[in-house]
């Protein structure tokens, strides 16, 4: 049977560490609390404070919230596969603790006009998929939904929680890997739908570029990041920068639908990946073990950012705190679509 120091071991943390957790009192970070609980869980350790906490958490309701829009939060949100892995952590979160969530969408013109279909009294919670929206657009919600978590997204200055990936990270870790691997000549594939997560990359690439010295480097669009097929306008762009003499040997993109995309389009066109033009992307969804080869990519730990945003609820709705933003960290998997240089 597992025992308290056994979980210490395995969490590199001390006793006391593991106690604070498993007792859900202050003096260790989320991100602490977060690998002892998860570890416990994985272990199938019980602990007494776990069944009055569910029975604590039980008897919350939280709405899951998405404003949609016409550009890049459509309708049809949930289908893309970064928001449905995305939600369905939520939902695993949500449903481990024994909550009831429901999940609902709002159109933004609906927002502008304070059309809320719902008050602060039809649920304990919010937690809401900030990924499209603007510093306004997330006080509007705030003032209507005072026990808040903003997934997604992040506004420094506002006093509201936040749960997000750590985009600079993932940019520096994507780039050192081409880096290591000999890669000077590093282009980015950009999405022509612009939200503060892909302009935060976006950022951190031309950071990462002055840094590691790689003078001869690229951004270019690509016409959309919603649909993963051949993009005649991006080999239109090769054809053109091949004839320069001026190529380059890898590519990052902003997200795994246009490494994809990228892959399947340098291919049609004869051009071998990774073998003469390494591609990486950033993500990590499900399809990107499905591409031939199987796209290295940045890792965003989605049910991470799920438990965090579930976790940081409870804890508005149970006491009044001050807000926090929670930055989850990436990593890099290396798969098949990058390689050295000889």
């Amino acid at each position: 049977m597992m025992k308290i120091e056994d979980i210490a071991k395995l969490a590199n943390v001390s006793k006391s560490a593991v106690s604070l957790a498993l007792n859900g009192k202050k003096g260790i970070s989320e991100k602490t609390r977060d690998k002892i609980l998860r570890i416990a869980d994985e272990n199938g350790y019980m602990h007494k404070s776990s069944t009055s906490e569910k029975m604590k958490f039980s008897k919350l309701t939280v709405r899951f919230l998405v404003v949609t829009d016409t550009s890049f939060m459509q309708e049809q949100y949930e289908k893309k596969p970064f928001f449905s892995e995305l939600i369905q952590s939520v939902q695993e979160q949500c449903a481990q603790f024994g909550c009831e969530l429901t999940l609902s969408t709002m159109d933004l013109k609906s927002l502008l006009e304070n059309k809320f279909e719902y008050t602060a009294a039809d649920q304990d919670g919010v937690i809401l998929l900030g990924t499209n929206l603007t510093k306004e657009q997330i006080l509007l919600i705030k003032n209507q939904f005072s026990k808040l978590v903003v997934l997604d997204t992040l506004v420094p200055e506002l006093e509201v929680d936040f749960v997000v990936m750590n985009n600079r990270m993932g940019i520096f870790q994507a780039v050192q890997h081409l880096v290591d691997l000999g890669h000077k000549n590093v282009g980015y594939i950009k999405s022509e739908e612009r939200i503060p997560n892909l302009d935060e990359r976006q950022e951190s690439f031309k950071q990462a570029v002055e840094r590691y010295g790689l003078d001869n480097s690229f951004v270019k669009y690509q016409l959309t990041s919603n649909h993963i097929g051949i993009n005649r306008s991006f080999q239109k762009w090769i054809e053109e920068i091949q004839q320069e003499g001026n190529a380059p040997t890898a590519l990052l993109c902003e997200n795994d639908y246009l490494a994809i995309s990228t892959i399947k389009s340098l291919i049609d066109m004869g051009i071998r990946v990774p073998e003469q033009v390494s591609v990486i992307g950033f993500d990590n969804i499900n399809e990107s073990v499905v591409i031939t080869p199987e796209l290295t990519t940045i890792h965003v730990d989605k049910q991470q950012m799920a438990a965090m945003a579930v976790r940081r609820l409870n804890s508005l709705i149970r006491e009044e705190e001050m807000s926090i933003k929670v930055m989850v960290d990436t990593k890099l998997i290396f798969r098949k679509s990058t390689i050295g240089m000889e």
